[in-house]
């Protein structure tokens, strides 16, 4: 087997080197029908030298690529990120005393105080929000800036759906139960601002609604106490009116119904995107190995075999 190993490596030698081994001194044959095996192995020479004579290709293709990608790492649109850190608001849960006239104050249509933790993220995502939100801002033309309409005019819901997958994003810590709002813009104070004026509206409107449900409920259970004549009755739904009334209280009282502000959103500094140096490494890589895929294709179509 070392015999068949060293007659290849001096083939191998002999190929390169013809001008000083002008005929060849190995035996023609093969009397090892498994030495043909032995020339399909990979020569890392032989490669080395491929690459190494295809150089310039190479190093014109991957400078093509890198010029390509630091140019687009240059022109393309800054993207910058504020983020809003939200902790859901404490809700003072009625006594416990009260807790047994919660099937009473349902079957009256009355909701005991104390909202759903669940309520506020799910109407900070919600469609109908953004689109109120669009409205009022007045950004259906900001939004749709540079998008193909087909002719059309400015559709609310091609500005909702904008918003909703490529600039807002909610995001909530299941184990802290803290909620972070973000919002993707090309300016950072607009960015900032937008993240700001969301969370102001979203305590604002859930406050209004609790305003205004408390409100009902009162007006009704004080006309129910006025027309009934049974004073245990009217002992335990007075108990839900001062539930209510308390509720009332807290809306009207208490600006950050909703969500309490942990750490509000300031213009960032940085840029979210573009990555520039991640674009240029990549555009380079990738022309390299363009490159030394071209300079081996060139060589395979070199040395095919002529019919």
């Amino acid at each position: 087997m070392q015999r068949y190993a060293l007659v290849i490596r001096a083939r191998r030698f002999q190929n390169r080197f013809p001008e000083r081994f002008p005929v060849s001194f190995l035996p023609m044959e093969n009397p090892n029908p498994n030495l043909s095996s032995y020339d399909d192995e990979i020569d890392l020479w032989e490669l080395w030298e491929t690459i190494w004579s295809g150089r310039w290709l190479i190093v014109a293709i991957s400078g093509v690529f890198t010029l390509g990608g630091v140019t687009y790492a240059l022109l393309a649109q800054e993207w910058y990120k504020a983020d809003v850190v939200l902790a859901p608001a404490e809700k003072k849960s009625i006594g416990g005393a009260l807790s047994q006239f919660a099937g009473l104050a349902s079957l009256a249509g009355v909701d005991i105080p104390g909202a759903g933790g669940q309520e506020p993220v799910a109407v900070l995502k919600s469609r109908e929000f953004s689109r109120a939100f669009i409205e009022e801002q007045r950004l259906l033309p900001t939004l749709l800036e540079g998008r193909s309409s087909d002719g059309d005019a400015p559709d609310i819901r091609d500005a909702v759906k904008v918003f909703d997958k490529e600039i807002r994003s909610v995001t909530e810590d299941k184990k802290t139960g803290l909620v972070t709002l973000s919002i993707r813009w090309k300016d950072p104070e607009i960015a900032s601002n937008w993240a700001n004026l969301l969370v102001k509206r979203l305590n604002d409107r859930l406050r209004s609604q609790a305003e205004a449900e408390s409100a009902r409920n009162v007006s009704y259970l004080q006309r129910e106490i006025a027309a009934s004549s049974v004073v245990s009755l009217q002992q335990s739904m007075g108990r839900v009116l001062e539930g209510e009334m308390q509720k009332l209280m807290l809306a009207r009282g208490n600006e950050e119904f909703a969500f309490k502000v942990i750490d509000r959103a300031v213009p960032p500094q940085r840029r979210e995107t573009p990555k520039r140096t991640l674009i240029t490494l990549v555009s380079m890589l990738a022309g390299g190995f363009l490159g030394i895929l071209v300079v081996f294709l060139r060589k395979a179509i070199a040395n095919r075999p002529k019919r």
